[in-house]
């Protein structure tokens, strides 16, 4: 039996929705996020010496990294929601797959952390904090994510999903930092708010939610 570790509000959502897009059984093991950090708590370290999330045990098997447990679990299906090998569709299916946590998150994490600066600091270096992080957001993080924003409108106005006509897997990998940009972003185009309207209406991904529990970006 496949376990997923699901943290809140966290990538392992898309875990959970690709597991009831196989239609593999599963079960969930929830974990609460610390409420002052918003971090992990550390019974996570206790399956993978990280400490992360997501991260899923098959038996004896711990697989852990969003692209990793993507591909264990295609593979575990004889490759479903993966186009075929030589493909135009497979191309860009490996690249999309790559391309959602090694490009589309760091803009958004930083924004993220960037957001948290000055809270987080001594009431007298509170102002000093809170004016590098205002002009570090301006002048890189947000055009960075402009920069990507306009790049998904142009490929979505191009073609429904990520890798052409079909649904696959990379689009289910490219799902938390698009809903993460929507939420927090600067701003979601047509195209874009189109194919969350599209992810949002499938119905593995409802199923999803509801065995996940609260999820902020849905």
């Amino acid at each position: 039996m496949i376990t997923v570790h699901h943290l809140e509000n966290s990538r392992s959502q898309r875990v959970l929705w690709l597991l009831e897009e196989l239609g593999l059984d599963y079960t969930v093991k929830r974990y609460a996020r610390d409420r002052e950090t918003m971090l992990a708590p550390p019974a996570l370290r206790a399956i993978h010496p990280l400490g992360k999330s997501p991260v899923i045990t098959d038996g004896d098997i711990v697989v852990a990294e969003s692209g990793a447990i993507v591909e264990y679990l295609t593979a575990r299906c004889g490759g479903a929601l993966v186009p075929a090998p030589g493909t135009e569709a497979h191309r860009r299916y490996i690249y999309w797959l790559h391309y959602a946590e090694g490009s589309a998150m760091p803009p958004l994490l930083l924004k993220l952390v960037f957001s948290r600066l000055a809270p987080g600091s001594p009431t007298l270096v509170r102002p000093l904090a809170r004016g590098i992080a205002k002009a570090v957001t301006a002048k890189f993080v947000d055009p960075e994510l402009r920069r990507h924003a306009a790049y998904w409108e142009e490929e979505l106005s191009a073609r429904p999903w990520f890798c052409g006509a079909d649904f696959t897997a990379a689009d289910i990998q490219m799902s938390f930092p698009l809903e993460a940009f929507a939420a927090r972003g600067t701003g979601a185009g047509a195209e874009l708010t189109g194919w969350l309207a599209r992810i949002h209406a499938r119905p593995a991904y409802k199923r999803a939610l509801e065995r996940g529990g609260p999820y902020a970006y849905a």
